[in-house]
């Protein structure tokens, strides 16, 4: 398949630059900055088990906007992976919109759900699929990506849950080395679960200010990390999801262990002073939570503090 992976952060880089390693024919849609970067260092990414790094094949958005002018003609691409923050997707919809064909299947990895819907008002219902990864990695400051901890996951799926040809194949050209890839019949619910046990973790480390380790060993913070979860539950129980009371309970479970030093990357942009997906991860289930009428203060708390800080960085 010709793959075309939008973005080469994190979650992109390693993706991409391993089913660039197995041999696959894979291209990275990035900006100009990015591009002069990969084009002079390479992709590198730091693993678990070692270093390894690739010469990635590139492709700017002003390439494809200039097709018409300068008559290249790039055909359109199979499979296109979609990594790019949640704040970004309308504006890189536009931009690989040239290179998606009457077969292209798009494969977005966001946070929440929204997402879907609006790749599907832009191109078409039949052209999404359901995709959610677990990755914990970052970018260094010379740009390279660091796969922090062993967890690794990608899941993807028909959004009918049906097991169809073209899924199929996207299941097999994804089975290569690095990369723990799971086809799902159920994948719909499955985001949900991810984007409950998200918005836990950020709403809680980001009103609080700490891991998850630091709020369970506070006073009241048990209380707190229970209270925050069952919010969540609740909304996306309106939301649609069909709650597995197993998926509560483990999530209250992991996010009380006082070991623990997990946060999100909302938690981590946030410290950096980088924009956060407040409106995808916390916001989004506001609004659901007031078209249910339900009563959700921690949550609300929680968007009203991350809404504060995204306007104090972009002034």
């Amino acid at each position: 398949m010709r793959i075309l992976v939008v973005g080469a952060g994190a979650t992109g880089g390693y993706y991409g630059a391993r089913l660039t390693q197995a041999g696959n024919d894979v291209t990275f849609l990035v900006r100009e900055k990015r591009a002069a970067a990969l084009r002079k260092s390479g992709l590198q990414v730091q693993t678990p088990e070692g270093i390894f790094s690739v010469q990635p094949q590139l492709l700017l958005a002003s390439e494809l906007a200039s097709q018409p002018a300068s008559k290249v003609i790039i055909q359109p691409f199979d499979l296109i992976i979609l990594t790019v923050k949640g704040f970004s997707l309308e504006a890189v919809l536009e931009e690989f919109a040239p290179v998606v064909g009457e077969q292209t299947l798009i494969l977005p990895v966001l946070n929440g759900m929204n997402h879907l819907e609006i790749i599907q008002q832009r191109f078409g219902k039949h052209r999404a699929l359901g995709g959610l990864c677990r990755i914990n990695a970052t970018l260094d400051e010379h740009g390279q990506v660091h796969q922090m901890t062993a967890l690794e996951e990608l899941i993807y799926g028909e959004v009918s849950g049906e097991t169809t040809e073209r899924i199929t194949k996207v299941h097999e050209a994804l089975q290569v080395a690095g990369i723990t890839a799971r086809l799902s019949k159920n994948i719909v619910s499955e985001m949900w679960e991810k984007w409950l046990f998200l918005a836990s973790v950020g709403g809680i480390a980001c009103l609080m200010r700490g891991n998850m380790g630091q709020v369970s060993r506070a006073a009241g913070g048990l209380e707190f990390i229970r209270a925050f979860v069952e919010e969540v539950v609740s909304i996306v129980v309106a939301g649609g999801y069909q709650e597995r009371p197993q998926v509560k309970a483990n999530t209250i479970k992991e996010l009380s262990n006082p070991e623990s030093v997990q946060t999100t990357s909302m938690y981590r942009d946030m410290i950096q002073g980088l924009p956060v997906e407040a409106k995808q991860i916390l916001g989004d289930l506001v609004e659901i939570s007031k078209r249910a009428v339900l009563s959700t203060p921690l949550m609300n708390a929680a968007y009203t503090h991350m809404s504060v800080y995204q306007h104090s960085i972009e002034k």
